[in-house]
């Protein structure tokens, strides 16, 4: 999501009473796994990385699909401690 501004070890805030629009970044989980992508609802409904290294995700029938919730906020600590 490195095209969203959201980078690694950033602490992202979800608001679960929001509504999702298009255009909202998302925490969702398809088919079991979780995933923080930019929704989009037209023309069909996808799931879009923010980054151009990954693909769309797009669904199919047998897709499950499930949204957690909308990024409303993101932290973002200035220094990063060093890792071994």
């Amino acid at each position: 999501m490195i095209e969203a501004g959201i980078h690694p070890d950033d602490i992202l805030v979800v608001d679960r009473s929001v509504t999702p629009q298009h255009g909202d970044i998302v925490i969702a989980q398809v088919n079991g796994e979780f995933t923080v992508k930019e929704l989009a609802l037209v023309p069909e409904v996808q799931l879009i990385p923010r980054n151009k290294a990954y693909p769309p995700i797009t669904f199919t029938d047998d897709t499950e699909l499930a949204l957690f919730g909308v990024v409303t906020n993101v932290v973002r600590q200035m220094t990063r401690s060093k890792r071994a």
